[in-house]
């Protein structure tokens, strides 16, 4: 991260004013331009607009606190789309362990049919403000993934199996993540 005098000198830099020349431009002394951009002294004040003045530029695009923000922000995002893709494939992972693994029966179907409706309801409960076509797609792509790769991948005596568990279990999870705050109004009343 860069400190306020290290953006002040990049940013002169850039526009080909030496340290004099800001120096006159601001009326301060050189040696002061000097500890600014050295870090030896943070500019307050009158000093701070002064040097904005001489390099045509706003306060903000000098201040660390703007390059940090935007690096906190980033790195939230990233953080964000990580833990998004960990749980959709953790939430694949179940319902096919549930219903088209080789042991899989009726217990274990009726065991996702019920994660089906518990999760979406615990995510609506979470971000019950959050757009529900947002909604969807950040914790149901996984699973509208997982549903046309099973479609499209399995041979021909599988998809009765997948019928009897996957899709509708899928269904049911996408519909209550869309639908789930009309629902949970219609249960308030």
């Amino acid at each position: 991260m860069k400190d306020l005098g290290i953006n002040i000198k990049e940013l002169r830099q850039e526009k080909g004013i030496t340290q004099e020349e800001l120096a006159e431009m601001t009326n301060m002394n050189l040696r002061t331009i000097q500890r600014i951009e050295n870090n030896e002294t943070t500019p307050r004040g009158n000093s701070l607009n002064a040097i904005c003045d001489a390099l045509q530029v706003e306060l903000t695009d000098l201040t660390p606190a703007n390059n940090r923000s935007a690096e906190n922000r980033i790195v939230k995002i990233i953080a964000e789309i990580v833990f998004l893709i960990s749980l959709n494939i953790a939430i694949m992972a179940v319902f096919g362990f549930l219903t088209l693994d080789t042991a899989a029966n009726r217990n274990s179907r009726l065991g996702a049919y019920l994660l089906s409706v518990f999760i979406p309801f615990a995510i609506i409960f979470i971000t019950p403000s959050m757009n529900p076509i947002k909604r969807v797609l950040k914790f149901g792509a996984g699973l509208i993934v997982y549903m046309i790769m099973a479609l499209i991948l399995i041979t021909f005596p599988e998809p009765v199996s997948i019928m009897k568990g996957l899709i509708p279990s899928i269904i049911i999870y996408l519909a209550i993540l869309f639908y789930g705050n009309l629902i949970l109004k219609m249960i308030r009343i």
